[in-house]
């Protein structure tokens, strides 16, 4: 079975105590947080998946989010850099 590539939007926050807080506002409840911002972004994606598991495990609609081509899919991350 072929699998199926989706696309979810995170927002990544650094946290007063240290580290990063990853949330996806698309999937009610998906949060992860990481020592690194590499890390969040490992744990988000950890978490996005059992959502969806569970999700397709209760017979519960997965959501879509459209890019209208492949092509337009851009993202903007802070890159940090040091030096």
């Amino acid at each position: 079975m072929e699998k199926k590539f989706y696309f979810f939007p995170i927002t990544i926050e650094s946290l007063e105590e240290g580290g990063f807080l990853a949330s996806c506002s698309v999937l009610q409840g998906c949060r992860a947080e990481g020592k690194t911002y590499a890390e969040a972004i490992e744990n988000i994606q950890d978490v996005i998946k059992i959502h969806l598991e569970a999700r397709k495990t209760h017979g519960e609609t997965i959501p879509e989010v459209s890019i209208p081509k492949k092509t337009d899919l851009r993202l903007t991350l802070p890159l940090p850099i040091s030096f």
